[in-house]
């Protein structure tokens, strides 16, 4: 199974720019996407469906801002939009499909935690999210697998972003975020137990693995970046993952597409 998470910054923009023309040749089973910015009205019939592979999507209620889509070519057994925290739930951040069969429960996520950069409101904001999805992705591991695909706006270590000493103090790579991610990738008890799925297959990278740049001054072409997408899996799944890439070649929005192939079928 080829899964793809994207943050398109737009998804009107990203087609603009050639992301369903190059989306095809990926021959991917799923898809995850943020920041869509846009409306059913938008979506429905031009950006729902991209060959066999079927969208359903989680919008903001303002215009214009945040959303999430999942594509998938296999039809789930159901779909669930939100956390269940309506702060959140009204900024479109997160869709769940299940494709549980008897014996299996199994779940593909896509997911936009909030960027705090734009001020102490937002990162405060950030950090009851993050509060909201500990206890959330841990009922959800205690009973089935999944694959979370987000852009998380957090680089977890020094060797996910290039200029580490200089944004200490900056949001997406504060002491709390970072131990939050610490948290969630520990497997001692009352930990979250997830993996990090790329830094599973590349434990070692570090100015390969960005997948966000700023846009200010030159920073895509000096590779002045961050790791800020992930695919999050619950060991067993994590287990089968054998390949993962992140697409540099043309460019549809700030950040780079990752994809991950898993040794499994949905």
């Amino acid at each position: 199974m080829r899964f793809i998470t994207a943050n398109l910054n737009g998804i009107r923009s990203a087609a603009t720019k050639g992301f369903f023309d190059w989306l095809p040749q990926q021959q991917a089973d799923a898809l995850g996407v943020q920041e869509v910015k846009a409306q059913d009205e938008h979506v429905a019939g031009t950006f729902c469906s991209s060959g066999d592979l079927k969208g359903h999507f989680h919008y903001a209620q303002k215009k214009g801002y945040s959303g999430v889509g999942l594509y998938t070519r296999e039809t789930p057994s159901d779909i669930i939009t939100g956390i269940g925290v309506q702060e959140f739930d009204d900024e479109g951040r997160y869709i769940e499909k299940r494709f549980d069969k008897p014996g299996r429960k199994l779940s593909l996520i896509s997911c936009y935690f909030p960027s705090g950069s734009s001020g102490p409101e937002r990162q405060e904001a950030k950090y009851r999210f993050l509060d909201a999805m500990r206890p959330h992705l841990a009922a959800l591991k205690a009973e089935r697998e999944f694959i979370l695909v987000a852009d998380v706006n957090i680089a977890h270590k020094e060797a996910d972003l290039k200029n580490w000493k200089g944004n200490l103090k900056n949001s997406g790579f504060l002491p709390e975020e970072r131990a939050w991610l610490d948290q969630l990738f520990g497997q001692g008890k009352d930990q979250g137990g997830l993996i990090d799925v790329y830094r599973q297959l590349h434990p070692d990278t570090t100015d390969a693995c960005y997948t966000w740049w700023s846009n200010r001054g030159q920073a895509y072409a000096k590779n002045v970046g961050w790791r800020l997408d992930y695919h999050f899996a619950t060991p067993k799944l994590a287990a089968l993952a054998k390949r993962a890439t992140i697409y540099k070649d043309q460019k549809f929005s700030d950040h780079a597409p990752l994809t991950v192939d898993y040794d499994f079928a949905l």
